[in-house]
């Protein structure tokens, strides 16, 4: 399973913890069961008491080596990733993705220029001046552009509501538990913004703040599946981008996403995940946009998901697919590092119910795809008409409006 996801683990250091554990652990029930026979035996001789002090000598010994040894346990076995699922097909890395569907690129009737360009042209978009506030690879909205990114943020929120799901404004910062409990701790520790001191983490997704929001609860069998979406800027410092071309909105270390996440019975995972990936294909067909959607690969699949699907938009002006939203069919594994339980019945035993998640949709990429598919002869640039109640119903930005 780590070679074909390409990640490492130690396991052999893992596996001698783990015999150490057993065998600590096999000892001292053995001089806890030695103690627990005396104690029944009457009053015990001079020579039982010394015993029974070596006993006691001995546990706390144990006791401190097993502590420390099951300490380093689990913070080993955090490295290791989701189980995979068989259906998943086999490759090492996104070329080898299963592509499902691949619309044709709209037709433009002019040479597309780069969302950059035309942003700047428009004055909605400022790279420049951001960099000079916080850096490279962040970006600046204004005026009817930074209109726009909130009119995104607004319809795709409302666009989930008659599918059930529940809206929640979460904080924007979270505690390290939190992201050991989604899994994003300790793979993606080096893309993580941070304040160890006061534990202090800037989210890299609502993903981790929506799965912990039931850490340590047992949620009634009634409510599953449980479905929630959340707006939140979202914070990665990209380390793990290195080489890839990071010009303007598509690989930025700040960036806005409506986030979906679902609990749901072991048994209907299947159809939630595919459910999941049909809002995500949803929005961007309502907004007009190519779509392209994936099945990812084993070595493309991430930490933690057994199963998963990318949708992506056409972008003509830096002519790529961008990936807007990656539906991820997690099992059980975020719901047992969160604690998050349920019961089929009284009586039954404790289960871990399935957590899926699925972007609902990245506003960055979306948002340049959308600028250089909406882009006019003239310099203007078309608003989508889902999007026009969300901004007093104007249709379009024209050149000019903003040129400071």
């Amino acid at each position: 399973m780590l070679e074909a996801r390409g990640f490492d683990a130690p396991l052999d250091r893992i596996l001698e913890l783990d015999r150490k554990v057993r065998d600590l652990r096999a000892k001292k029930e053995r001089l806890q069961a030695e103690r627990n026979k005396a104690s029944r035996g009457g009053p015990p001789s001079d020579e039982v008491k010394r015993r029974m002090r070596e006993v006691g000598d001995q546990i706390k010994a144990i006791d401190a080596e097993l502590g420390a040894l099951e300490i380093e346990l689990n913070e080993k076995a955090l490295w290791i990733p989701n189980e995979i699922d068989p259906r998943v097909p086999r490759g090492k890395d996104e070329n080898d993705n299963k592509i499902i569907r691949k619309d044709e690129p709209k037709k433009l009737d002019l040479t597309p220029k780069p969302h950059w360009d035309v942003g700047e042209s428009l004055g909605i978009l400022d790279i420049p001046r951001a960099a000079k506030l916080s850096g490279s690879r962040f970006f600046a909205l204004r005026g009817a552009g930074a209109a726009l990114e909130r009119a995104l943020i607004a319809w795709l929120i409302d666009i989930k509501i008659p599918h059930g799901f529940v809206e929640v404004s979460p904080p924007f910062v979270t505690r390290k538990e939190t992201l050991v409990a989604s899994g994003h701790l300790p793979h993606f520790d080096e893309n993580l913004y941070r304040d160890e001191d006061d534990d202090v983490w800037l989210i890299p997704t609502a993903e981790t703040q929506l799965v912990s929001l039931h850490r340590d609860e047992v949620i009634p069998v009634e409510r599953l599946p449980v479905r929630y979406v959340a707006y939140t800027p979202c914070f990665r410092r990209e380390k793990m981008s290195a080489g890839r071309d990071v010009r303007g909105m598509k690989r930025v270390h700040q960036f806005d996403k409506v986030e979906m996440v679902v609990f749901c019975l072991p048994e209907d995972s299947p159809d939630q995940l595919a459910f999941l990936n049909e809002r995500a294909i949803e929005a961007v067909e309502r907004l007009g946009l190519p779509v392209r959607v994936a099945e990812r690969c084993t070595g493309d699949l991430g930490f933690t998901a057994l199963r998963g699907f990318d949708v992506d938009v056409w972008a003509p002006g830096v002519e790529e697919w961008l990936e807007v939203s990656s539906t991820s069919d997690c099992g059980s594994f975020q719901a047992e590092r969160a604690h998050v339980s349920f019961r089929r019945a009284a009586g039954k035993a404790l289960e871990a119910p399935h957590i899926l998640n699925a972007s609902g949709l990245g506003m960055s990429r979306l948002y340049a795809a959308l600028v250089e598919n909406y882009q006019q002869r003239d310099g203007s640039l078309v608003i989508p008409e889902p999007l026009r109640p969300y901004m007093g119903g104007r249709d379009k930005i024209a050149p000019g409006e903003f040129t400071l």
